[in-house]
């Protein structure tokens, strides 16, 4: 495996892993992401370190885990969390840059609420918020100076307000603009401007780069012109199967979640509608990938250019009866796409367990760097040069809330998943006999030894981590056996 100098790093927001043909789906058009996949290292295993925007892209940008770095919620619905990466702590930006690296960003940033990439040093405009920046100056400018017409939106769909009356969350709409104008293409155009004057210092003078274009979508509302909005019949759309959820056993906090997305507003025929939009969603946005990956080969950099791509965490669109993202761990918006394509390494999947938190490492690597001090991940590189996955057989994942304060934490192996809500029910789920999470076997006598190993093992993570919610598992009653989890052995193990 080359050594590559140059890095395009493409992520998405709440993107399924499932409307990918590369993971699975075999409706959906994605040939730039597929055909990336099929030359480089394709993750199974690829988690979120939490599934909210600014916690997860913050862990990115630092390499620390959300209760680390203090980032713990969006800075538009702020529950006490930073609204910026604090003085001293690591930055991904910093020894990139001290190595003489071009480095910029395209796109949605959200990892602080006033500070974008200009503050960090790096090429490019800060575009706050969570959506698509349809009002902003340099987009309005855009259209302008390219002749498209503007924003707009017809026939919106959305969903009902909590009370049952009045109009709820907007949840998609077709733009009236062709898909040369929309946001999508914008924010590729920026990239491909950035990527020509790079790929000119590169040949010139050997200046490599590291550029990333994050784009708002599939993110909610599915905002999208009539093209993709209409490319996938709805009646070829199969629905979830954990649409079947009852939430009889579950935290009562999901079934209230429900309610407030209205997702039981929309019947089978409105939700394959939806489904059906957000998979042209994706498709847009393949084409975006597809138009980048081009100019690498056309401008020279294919096999000196290695390519990621990820997503901040997942969505549920209906799944489970829920709607965005919100405190329930299930697979929807944990597990997320990771693709990594370095020239030189064979094309490989693999099946260990990894997170976003191991990019920041992994790009350092990449540029011949090492990791930052601290760092809570590794370098993915030898897991793409075929190394065994020595300590990737768990994940452990957390959350802090979204709308409202609400902790939780997660431990995720081959087949089983607990998780740990101390405001509420534990969840402990058999992914060989329930893959759709929907029985919560926590109680169940025949999983008391599986309950027990996986708190112990959450538990000593926890700890070993430094993160102050083990404290909660120190006192909190083990309710399939009315006691307090044996973990005072562990305890003085990892001490």
């Amino acid at each position: 495996m080359t050594s590559p100098r140059n890095v395009l790093f493409l992520m998405t927001d709440q993107h399924r892993v499932d409307t990918l043909g590369c993971y699975g789906n075999p409706e959906v058009r994605t040939p730039a992401l597929d055909g990336l996949a099929a030359e480089g290292t394709r993750f199974d295993r690829f988690y979120t370190p939490t599934a909210i925007c600014t916690p997860a892209r913050a862990s990115l940008f630092t390499g620390l885990h959300p209760f680390r770095h203090g980032m713990l919620v969006n800075p538009e619905r702020n529950g006490g969390g930073r609204d910026e990466v604090a003085a001293g702590q690591p930055v991904m930006s910093e020894p990139l840059l001290a190595a003489g690296y071009n480095m910029g960003h395209v796109g949605k940033w959200h990892i602080g609420r006033e500070r974008g990439p200009e503050f960090y040093g790096m090429d490019g405009e800060h575009l706050p918020g969570a959506l698509n920046p349809f009002h902003h100056p340099s987009y309005q400018s855009w259209l302008k100076e390219h002749g498209h017409p503007p924003f707009a939106v017809e026939r919106p769909v959305f969903g009902t307000a909590q009370n049952g009356t009045g109009r709820g969350h907007l949840i998609a709409g077709r733009l009236k603009q062709p898909a040369a104008a929309t946001v999508e293409t914008f924010l590729a155009d920026r990239t491909l401007e950035l990527l020509e004057r790079y790929a000119g210092d590169f040949h010139r003078g050997d200046r490599p780069f590291v550029l990333s274009c994050h784009w708002y979508g599939p993110h909610l509302p599915y905002l999208i012109p009539d093209e993709f909005y209409d490319m996938y019949d709805p009646e070829r759309v199969p629905l979830p199967e954990s649409m079947a959820e009852t939430f009889d056993g579950k935290p009562e906090v999901q079934r209230r979640y429900s309610e407030y997305w209205s997702a039981d507003h929309f019947d089978a025929d409105a939700w394959r509608g939806l489904i059906a939009a957000y998979w042209g969603y994706v498709s847009l946005i393949d084409a975006q990938v597809g138009r980048l990956l081009s100019a690498l080969r056309e401008l020279g950099l294919w096999d000196d250019t290695a390519v990621i791509f990820t997503a901040d965490h997942g969505e549920f669109t209906g799944a489970h009866r829920l709607n965005d993202k919100g405190p329930a761990m299930y697979e929807d918006i944990y597990r997320i796409p990771g693709i990594v394509r370095v020239p030189g390494a064979p094309a490989r999947t693999v099946d260990a367990f990894a997170t976003l938190i191991d990019l920041n490492p992994t790009i350092l690597d990449l540029a011949g760097l090492p990791p930052q001090d601290p760092c809570d991940g590794a370098s993915l590189l030898p897991l793409i040069g075929g190394e065994p996955p020595k300590g990737r057989d768990s994940v452990v994942t957390e959350f802090h809330g979204h709308h409202f304060p609400y902790s939780q934490r997660m431990i995720r192996d081959h087949r089983h998943k607990l998780v740990f809500n101390p405001e509420g029910v534990h969840e402990l789920y058999d992914l060989d006999s329930d893959p759709h999470e929907l029985r919560n076997v926590y109680a169940v006598p025949a999983y008391a030894a599986v309950r027990r190993d996986m708190t112990a093992r959450l538990y000593q993570e926890l700890l070993r981590r430094g993160d102050p919610a083990y404290s909660w598992m120190s006192y909190m009653a083990d309710i399939g056996e009315g006691r307090a989890p044996d973990v005072d052995g562990v305890a003085d193990e990892v001490a």
